[in-house]
């Protein structure tokens, strides 16, 4: 009866185990940023709706994500002054500068390999959208039926914010090297099995 306890009390411990390595769907698709000071926001309006004023610094980025939250950032350096500082204002225009990046091989459909990231200053009538702007500077774009941005510059070639299933969800806590091991909490739960497991076999002998 002991030992039948305890087993069932080792196989809960690792089925809790898993459950932290949960597989997650994602979906591979560009997301679309705002800078806002030095950091990136994920964009409130598609951009085909926003309109991005004089000296915005906007991103898109390619990537595997599950949502919002889970959403990779654009990489590379992007205040307004680098990407548009070359570009001379001019009465009647808007610059809006775009850093593009491109993601990385990992999320990549398969036999398709990401250019590297680059960044564009898009000189535009006020009134102009994000995807205008975007259309002057990274030809061809890509559109699916409800207007989901599928392709900048052509890449991908193929797809629109397909699922890719079997996505690592990483757990709440930062990664460290530790994670490479068993949890603290799964060590000290089969620590705990086994000095029940000790235990039972002293009863048993004692009372033979």
């Amino acid at each position: 009866m002991i030992r039948r306890a305890v087993l069932l009390l080792l196989a809960s411990l690792l089925l809790c185990a898993g459950a932290g390595q949960a597989q997650a769907a994602g979906y591979r698709y560009w997301s679309f940023w705002d800078r806002d000071g030095d950091h990136w926001v994920y964009a409130t309006q598609g951009p085909s709706t926003a309109r991005p004023s004089d000296g915005d610094v906007q991103g898109f980025r390619f990537a595997v994500s599950e949502d919002s939250g889970d959403a990779a950032r654009p990489r590379g350096q992007a205040d307004f002054k680098t990407i548009c500082g070359a570009t001379p204002a001019r009465d009647g225009k808007k610059r809006v500068a775009l850093l593009l990046d491109f993601g990385t091989t990992t999320d990549a459909p398969s036999g398709e390999t990401p250019p590297a990231p680059r960044t564009a200053c898009a000189q535009v009538s006020p009134d102009a959208t994000t995807a205008e702007a975007l259309a002057t500077v990274a030809k061809p774009l890509r559109y699916d039926t409800n207007a989901l941005l599928c392709a900048i510059s052509g890449y991908p070639e193929k797809g629109c914010g397909e699922q890719v299933a079997g996505k690592q969800k990483p757990s709440a806590q930062k990664k460290d090297t530790s994670d490479d091991g068993p949890s603290l909490g799964l060590v000290a739960g089969i620590a705990v099995v086994v000095a029940l497991g000790g235990a039972a076999v002293w009863q048993v002998r004692r009372r033979a």
